[in-house]
């Protein structure tokens, strides 16, 4: 299997992502309740089932989104990556639900169908402080490409075309396996976004 190269366009992007995660030392944020009390940077990625008044959702130019390659856990006809979303803003921002996620090439036209939203784990608030991370989990299905009809001849991506959770701008992470060209076939599927790095053990 091919794995992602670094691509340029998301060099600055990526270089501000792991600035803003070793700054604060968030790479393993917990996911705890909110306290009544100013938030502690150390566990500024938490989950809540109601939200927190006064804290806007996460825009796109928030965030910076990843794939956490290193971090692909493989069954048979999928890989399972965590998909990270770093907060690079200076304030507090929400997730709640799921992202939208398409494969796109290199001149931003999709790649396929948009991914599927997979049902697997609930729905909860994620309030993220500066530098904190979220994830949600990226199931990307070989098979699906390699041999369901309609799929089209399989192509290469060269990014995948990320929108938070009720946003209509979206953001981009680096993404280079093979997908399919047309439309119908589902090989991704995305379940909510949760609190805290994804692993695999996620």
């Amino acid at each position: 299997m091919k794995y992602l190269l670094t691509i340029p366009k998301a060099v600055r992007r990526t270089a501000a992502i792991i600035a803003a995660v070793a700054v604060t030392g968030l790479i393993v944020a917990a996911a705890v309740a909110p306290s009544s009390s100013a938030l502690s940077l150390r566990s500024a990625a938490l989950t809540s089932d109601t939200g927190q008044a006064g804290v806007a959702a996460c825009s796109a130019a928030d965030l910076g989104v990843w794939v956490a390659v290193d971090q692909g856990n493989g069954t048979a006809g999928s890989t399972y990556f965590p998909l990270q979303f770093t907060n690079l803003s200076k304030h507090y921002c929400s997730l709640r639900g799921f992202p939208g996620v398409s494969a796109i090439n290199s001149n931003g036209k999709q790649l396929g169908s948009p991914a599927n939203w997979s049902h697997v784990t609930p729905v909860r608030t994620v309030i993220l402080g500066p530098g904190a991370t979220a994830h949600t989990m990226l199931q990307y299905g070989d098979v699906e490409v390699e041999t369901a009809p309609g799929c089209g001849r399989a192509t290469t991506a060269f990014e995948l075309r990320v929108y938070p959770p009720g946003q209509r701008s979206a953001t981009h992470a680096a993404f280079d396996l093979p997908v399919c060209s047309h439309a119908g076939p589902i090989f991704l599927n995305v379940e909510p976004i949760t609190a805290g790095v994804g692993t695999i053990n996620s």
